[in-house]
């Protein structure tokens, strides 16, 4: 029995409940919105079970990572997805393991494999044997290893299906939206079709002169992935590559066929969620967040950014979380990362870092404007610390505490009641917390330990990251040949007594 035909008998699994703790709802919420479609839990039973691709009945092993559940939709707080993968241009199975677990470090909530090099079957079974998060893949990419894309069949789209959904993968982007009557429309685009899957599809459905073979035989996909609890992502193969192409009667069209299938889908015992564009101006945004949720009655809408400039590349995981913010806002469930490598290249790990981080940005500013209950709590208690100038609390509270500390220190190793922006007299913060007749930075629960420490110093992956920005300020102790020219160079140019 998959999640939503339990929530459909009223049923409350334990990963409706796993998911109403993390989220601080009930979990007759979360079978709620699970039964109307309008939340999905993507959870494989082989990969909940840790069964490593076994059956669950007959492992004994521990040889995999169990997986963690959580819910997708726009009832709770935005997720984001991390893609990763070897090509056949650059990286091996080792490289995208490391870049698995920096993608769970720096926040993602899913990791989809879009590996098209080296040995996908062998590659995707040690990411889901290593991921607590859930993993999705592309299906389509395996089915063409090894033939000619014109060679794709009903039955090696359905084996592959099976074997993947055996292997424990979450959720699979399904391109069955692409119709043989849509391809007209791309004529005139600019970057035509820019999805992969989609081009793959196109130019079959071009060559054979018939249907799209995912949509013609999507019951019987369905059948598969029901008997695992494998999730749909309905694939967007006609999506904007491009700010001109956005929102155009291509993509559309795509959509009304998606709105059908998530039915078919939800008929069928399936969980499905729906895969959004990824070039859109912003001002068109919140219309393609609003028009999804119409067509699609709701299902859990997945973009990728969108970005809102096309000018650019090795940037664009700045570009894109400007409009990833925007579509969480009007109603994006998930957000599909984009790193500085986008458009030019496969992602190293720390371009993996800065994609999550941009987008765990993009995910939680989204909370908090669309008012997700205890999203803001985070901050203030943030706003707290910096008001009290509680360096080590604040520090505490970062998302990236290690950086932000490093960079701290970069220009003044001690804690004190001012930073190296400022300087003491000028410090706002410092004034503020002095008129008695204000409460700020008063929080008796957020004071500083004393009013100036020495800094506890830094690791030497913080030494690292500042070597690589140059010699320091003039008023680190540690730069001075002796303790006590340290304590001379902190008393007199910091204008604190760090002995008291």
């Amino acid at each position: 029995m998959t999640q939503i035909e339990a929530a459909r008998k009223g049923i409350v699994t334990d990963q409706m409940k796993a998911v109403a703790k993390r989220e601080n709802v009930t979990a007759v919420f979360v079978r709620d919105k699970l039964a109307a479609g309008h939340m999905v839990i993507p959870a494989n039973v082989r990969h909940l079970a840790g069964s490593a691709g076994q059956n669950p009945d007959r492992f004994s092993g521990t040889a995999a990572c169990s997986l963690q559940p959580l819910g997708i939709g726009r009832s709770i707080t935005t997720k984001i997805n991390a893609n990763i993968g070897a090509s056949p241009i650059s990286s091996d199975m080792s490289e995208e393991i490391e870049k698995l677990r920096w993608a769970i470090r720096w926040g993602a909530d899913t990791v989809m494999d879009l590996s098209t090099g080296g040995d996908l079957n062998e590659c995707r079974q040690a990411m889901i044997d290593n991921s607590a998060v859930p993993i999705g893949t592309v299906p389509i990419y395996s089915m063409i290893i090894g033939r000619q894309l014109e060679e794709l069949s009903y039955d090696i789209i359905l084996a592959e299906i099976e074997n993947q959904a055996k292997q424990g993968v979450d959720y699979f982007t399904i391109h069955a939206g692409v119709l043989k009557e849509h391809l007209p429309l791309i004529k005139d685009r600019i970057t035509g079709i820019v999805s992969r899957g989609g081009a793959i599809l196109a130019k079959w459905m071009i060559h054979h002169n018939k249907q799209n073979p995912m949509y013609e035989i999507f019951d019987d996909i369905s059948a598969i992935m029901r008997q695992y609890d494998v999730t749909y992502s309905l694939g967007d193969g006609l999506r904007p590559g491009c700010l001109a192409d956005a929102s155009d009667a291509a993509q559309f069209a795509e959509l009304d066929t998606l709105g059908e299938l998530v039915q078919r889908a939800r008929e069928s015992g399936v969980q499905v969620m729906v895969e959004g564009p990824g070039h859109v101006p912003m001002d068109q945004i919140r219309m393609n967040m609003e028009k999804e949720q119409e067509i699609c009655d709701d299902a859990p809408f997945y973009v990728l950014g969108p970005l809102v400039t096309d000018v650019f590349p090795a940037y664009d995981h700045i570009t894109s979380c400007i409009g990833a913010t925007e579509a969480g806002r009007w109603g994006a469930a998930m957000l599909c990362y984009v790193t500085p490598k986008e458009h030019v290249g496969l992602p190293k790990a720390e371009d993996v870092k800065a994609g999550c981080i941009a987008y765990k940005i993009a995910a939680h500013a989204a909370d908090i404007a669309t008012g997700i209950p205890g999203a803001r709590d985070w901050d203030d208690d943030m706003s707290r610390a910096r008001a009290a100038l509680n360096w080590p609390k604040q520090f505490e509270l970062a998302f990236d505490g290690e950086t932000a500390r490093a960079l701290h220190d970069e220009d003044l190793d001690v804690d004190t009641d001012f930073c190296a922006m400022c300087g003491h007299d000028w410090c706002s913060m410092r004034i503020s917390k002095e008129i008695v007749e204000f409460t700020s930075g008063n929080d008796p629960d957020f004071q500083p330990e004393q009013p100036a420490m020495q800094s506890p110093g830094l690791s030497a992956e913080q030494l690292g990251f500042l070597a690589t920005r140059g010699e320091k300020q003039s008023c680190h102790s540690d730069i001075v040949p002796d303790a006590e020219s340290a304590q001379r160079v902190q008393e007199d140019l910091v204008q604190v007594n760090t002995s008291a």
